[in-house]
């Protein structure tokens, strides 16, 4: 009976350290086999392995999937106009080389993300300082990447990638915020008065400007059009007496005709000397003259 007994806890003991030596990593993380009091580590890849027992060698397996660090409303900064904000910060990274930061964190992997955390508020306390309340609101993405752009070497010391820094969320302590929201609106309110005096400004410029243009081109149109009324007279003039001068008995027919026209109107009434030059054309078609009154105007005329 002993002997079963033992032999079953040789089996035990035998099947406990074949398992501890047998290992399994997968395609989501890398293997690091260490040895007791020292050595230097192995880096495995995902597949099975096999190792000594414990405690001459141990197995730590390392995450090498991009991975988020989630700083929620936990790092307060202040500006370079002494306003505290915030900051929500999210980190994307991933263990670029498992054996580095294994061998850089004193075998404590844990211990990498606090570094990292730390570094970026370092890297952001660095950049908010550097900013007023409204260059940080307006810079939010500026911000990320330069505190990326700080951290990047630093973190690749102890073989971790930083794929992806970015600002999530900036607010303001509650005992401020009030204070500052009214500073905004001042702030924009000005802005707002001021974009609102320039497109005054530049609207009577405007407007002075096509005045005056406008008073050009009168003036210019009105010229031009004197000078071709001033040419059209002297046309008709010339064209009246080159006509004069070809019948002027037709021309003293038609002057009188349009006498006629300018004096006589429907429903007028008029007592005249019927002996009157001005009736002349109408006595005879020659319009032969007889003594008497002014052949242009009539002797009385009397409208009703």
């Amino acid at each position: 009976m002993n002997r079963i007994v033992a032999l079953v806890v040789a089996v035990v003991v035998v099947l406990f350290i074949g398992s501890s030596m047998m290992f399994v990593v997968d395609e989501r993380h890398a293997g690091v086999v260490s040895a007791h009091g020292g050595g230097t580590p192995t880096l495995v890849t995902p597949g099975l392995h096999f190792k000594l027992p414990p405690p001459f060698q141990t197995l730590t397996l390392i995450d090498t999937r991009t991975l988020t660090l989630d700083e929620a409303g936990s790092d307060r900064f202040n500006t370079s106009d002494k306003n505290e904000v915030i900051v929500n910060t999210v980190i994307k990274y991933r263990v670029a080389d498992p054996l580095k930061l294994f061998e850089s964190n004193e075998k404590n992997t844990q211990t990498a993300q606090d570094r990292l955390a730390a570094l970026t508020r370092t890297a952001l306390t660095s950049a908010f300082t550097k900013r007023s309340l409204t260059d940080v609101l307006g810079e939010q993405q500026a911000i990320a990447s330069e505190a990326q752009k700080e951290i990047e070497q630093p973190v690749a010391a102890f073989g971790v990638e930083l794929v992806d820094l970015q600002l999530t969320r900036i607010d303001f302590p509650p005992a401020v915020a009030d204070s500052v929201y009214k500073r905004m609106i001042a702030a924009r309110q000005q802005a707002a008065a001021e974009a609102r005096a320039k497109g005054t400004a530049d609207a009577d410029a405007l407007k002075a400007s096509a005045e005056r243009q406008q008073e050009a081109i009168l003036a210019d149109a009105y010229k031009e059009a004197q000078t071709i009324k001033g040419e059209g007279d002297g046309k008709a003039a010339s064209i009246s007496a080159d006509a004069y001068g070809v019948d002027p008995q037709f021309y003293q027919f038609y002057q009188s005709l349009e006498a006629y026209k300018k004096t006589f109107n429907a429903g007028d009434v008029m007592v005249v000397d019927p002996s009157s030059d001005f009736f002349r054309f109408m006595r005879s078609p020659n319009g032969a003259a007889s003594s008497g009154a002014d052949a242009t105007t009539p002797a009385l005329a009397h409208k009703r």
